[in-house]
């Protein structure tokens, strides 16, 4: 059950990253104001559950690799853009607001990216599933 259980923890992390990328795009266009603070694009830090160094070293046998996990989120450091919008409420003394550095294409991208490895996953699973059914199969055969 071990590859049923890498292609779990792959989907928890894609799920993961997909709801970063929601909070980014949904706070795409909130602009900087006095009374809150601004908003940074996050981004989704993951990599293996155990550490390969250590499956290289032999520390870790094979058979049991563990999948992925979430290291973090960290937020992007990217400049904000400047609006004219001289009619904003957030506008400052020369009619500009300021919004997020966030860049609509590029997060759309890795969306579909992160919604294909989803994907990908699942049929991952479905290939595991039909294998060890076949190997049960095999097996009360003989």
């Amino acid at each position: 059950m071990q590859a049923l259980e890498i292609s779990r923890s792959a989907l928890e992390v894609e799920w993961r990253r997909l709801e970063i990328i929601a909070q980014n795009l949904a706070n795409a266009n909130s602009s900087v104001a006095a009374d809150r603070p601004a908003w940074h694009p996050l981004r989704l830090l993951s990599g293996p559950a155990r550490s390969f160094a250590a499956l290289v070293d032999g520390e870790v046998a094979f058979n049991q690799l563990a999948g992925v996990a979430v290291q973090g989120v960290a937020e992007v450091d990217t400049p904000p853009r400047k609006v004219h919008e001289p009619g904003h409420p957030d506008a400052d003394a020369d009619g500009f607001v300021t919004y997020p550095g966030l860049d609509h294409a590029a997060e759309m991208v890795l969306m579909v990216k992160t919604a294909r490895a989803y994907e990908a996953n699942i049929v991952a699973m479905g290939a595991a599933r039909q294998m060890y059914s076949k190997a049960l199969e095999l097996g009360r055969s003989s």
